[in-house]
């Protein structure tokens, strides 16, 4: 499908949560605000989809609404016409659909791209558009296909991509194909959604449009897809970006095993390493040994420290001999030497850990 083939695409942008999986790093910041690869995360979403046709985009946002605002303007850096639209008392993935549209301009036929804004996806959202517009469907939802659906609902289809039914969580799934989170709505379906109410599109309005027997697509692939909702996952989710194994056009930099922004001081006798991002500022003194992390802006990594899949926030330090392995640093932290930080630690901003506070193993 051409950019031309939809003129004025627009979309919604579901950016209202308050990330509470991902905390501290989202104490201050909204979740897609963070940074990721270099970038707030956002910001590969949007050159997503602009590279799909995307031109207008109406952010739903409620949890901290002004600092999106302030990140990306009115989106004329992006080639993009930004709009925001906030919820007073959360209404829901339906109601904040139905409260960002009263910013849409479209006509009622017109499709009407809806993202979530904690996905990383490379799936081809124009040709999701194209398929929806030719099939004539109320509602098209992207499904990917995951290796353990027991973990999620999952979205059976028949032969020709309809929507059967929405599914709970079961131990014995009929379908290894879920809902990704990225829907193309007909104007005139979301319209339809109560104005001013909590509602819910997985668990009312996609099964009540299945019900009355309207056209609910399916468009499933197997491309890259990721949730980034937790410590882990945003973490491998920057990574991948860095490393290319998702292309995004907002990296600022070449893909490659390492991302270092400007005025970061990376000491030759350091290894950073396997799709690192050091952030501006930073510093990663000799011998000290950074591995698939995402380093925020003016921390540093003192000699000898190891950091592995891991975040580290602004402005923290990470003393000689700490290790950390899959943990988060809260911003203006301070971890001493010695300590030992694993398996999902997470360490609050501003805290001072002295040296050998915390250990996972008894040799020092």
């Amino acid at each position: 499908m051409t950019e031309t083939s939809v003129p004025e695409l627009e979309a919604i942008l579901l950016v209202g949560g308050q990330g509470t999986r991902l905390r501290p790093l989202t104490l201050g910041t909204p979740k897609p605000l963070l940074p990721t690869a270099g970038v707030p995360f956002l910001a590969h979403q949007l050159a997503q989809a602009r590279a799909a046709g995307v031109r207008r985009i109406v952010f739903a946002t409620s949890y901290r609404a002004e600092m999106f605002r302030e990140a990306f303007g009115d989106g004329s850096r992006f080639g993009l016409t930004l709009e925001y639209m906030t919820e007073e008392t959360p209404l829901g993935t339906g109601g904040a659909i139905r409260n960002a549209a009263e910013a849409l301009t479209c006509g009622p036929d017109a499709p009407v791209v809806v993202l979530n804004g904690d996905i990383l996806s490379g799936h081809d959202i124009a040709d999701q558009v194209a398929w929806h517009v030719g099939r004539g469907a109320a509602v098209t939802l992207h499904l990917t296909e995951v290796d353990d659906p027991s973990r999620f609902g999952c979205v059976p289809t028949d032969d020709e991509g309809r929507v059967t039914a929405f599914l709970e969580k079961t131990p014995n799934p009929v379908t290894n194909r879920i809902n990704a989170g990225c829907y193309v709505f007909t104007r005139s379906v979301i319209d339809s959604i109560p104005e001013g109410e909590v509602v819910s599109v997985e668990r009312e309005t996609f099964p009540g449009l299945i019900e009355a027997g309207a056209l609910v697509l399916g468009y499933a692939d197997a491309s890259y897809w990721l949730d980034v909702g937790t410590p882990a996952a945003f973490v491998k989710g920057s990574r991948d970006l860095v490393l290319g194994r998702l292309a995004s056009p907002a990296l600022p930099g070449p893909a490659g095993d390492l991302l270092a922004l400007p005025g970061a001081v990376i000491s030759p006798e350091a290894k950073v390493a396997e799709g690192a991002t050091v952030g501006a500022r930073a510093v990663v003194e000799a011998g000290a040994k950074v591995t698939g992390s995402v380093l925020g802006d003016d921390c540093v990594i003192e000699a000898g420290a190891i950091v592995a899949d891991s975040v580290v926030g602004t402005g923290a330090r990470v003393a000689s001999g700490a290790v950390l392995r899959d943990a988060v640093i809260g911003d203006g932290a301070v971890i001493g030497p010695g300590n030992e930080l694993l398996a999902g630690s997470r360490v609050w901003p501003g805290v001072v850990l002295p040296e050998c506070a915390v250990r996972f193993s008894s040799d020092v």
